[in-house]
């Protein structure tokens, strides 16, 4: 199993609305993130927008393949967009560049 760590960070002026949208995530991506792979997914904010987001998976790619692929993804990207600075262009699921782990305690 892998786990995976990235960092976003989320807009100041926009924290409040980040928090009521992730306590109401559509029934249909809950669904498409569990059926391809995303397991133990946890969204951590820090007051200034850092985003820390952790999950685990047994193949990454393919997990992020597999969103790519589904409806709903796209719609909920497009959605989210708005809510990040510096995706330069990027979907916020494209921006989710995986840290590099240096230290797990079993």
């Amino acid at each position: 199993m892998q786990r995976v760590c990235f960092l976003l960070k989320v807009r100041a002026d926009r924290l409040d609305e980040y928090r009521e949208r992730h306590a109401a995530v559509w029934p249909e991506m809950l669904d498409a993130l569990s059926a391809t792979g995303w397991h133990n997914y946890s969204l951590f904010l820090r007051e200034d927008g850092l985003l820390v987001g952790y999950l685990e998976t047994e193949d990454f790619a393919a997990a992020v393949a597999g969103m790519e692929a589904t409806d709903v993804n796209a719609r909920w990207q497009a959605e989210m967009a708005p809510f990040f600075e510096s995706l330069d262009g990027a979907r916020p699921d494209e921006a989710m560049k995986p840290l590099t782990e240096v230290f797990h305690l079993a």
